[in-house]
């Protein structure tokens, strides 16, 4: 089971959302999907919703401070697959996975999955 190179987990510690939230908006648009169902994607992982986000990217928060403040969604253990070549649910460390959860989910509504498929329901 392949885990990310030692420091990942400082590196994206770090990060701010602000810097990468840009770049969440652009995929998902340049592919016809809508900020609004971009934010119904992180409010269903985190809780947060559009208010929040803002106040969040306002306030450059770190990733490690976005994830330790957010109400991580109970059925984000069924987010499965392959990002950045790692299978999420597998990675061992909590905030790396959190953070690919996200990337996934980011990722699943750019290639245009149904919103509903994407909102995982536990079955």
């Amino acid at each position: 089971m392949k885990q990310p190179p030692p420091g990942t987990e400082e590196r994206i510690a770090k990060m701010t959302f602000a810097l990468v939230y840009p770049h969440y908006v652009a995929k998902i648009e340049k592919k016809g999907r809508t900020k609004e169902e971009l934010h119904e994607v992180i409010k269903w992982l985190t809780g947060y919703d559009a208010k929040k986000l803002k106040s969040l990217i306002d306030n450059e928060v770190t990733f490690e401070t976005f994830f330790k403040k957010c109400k991580l969604n109970p059925n984000a253990h069924l987010i499965k697959g392959v990002i950045c070549g790692y299978r999420v649910e597998e990675l061992k460390n909590p905030l790396i996975q959190k953070a690919r959860y996200l990337d996934k989910l980011v990722d699943e509504l750019a290639k245009g999955r149904k919103m509903e498929k994407i909102l995982r329901v536990d079955e």
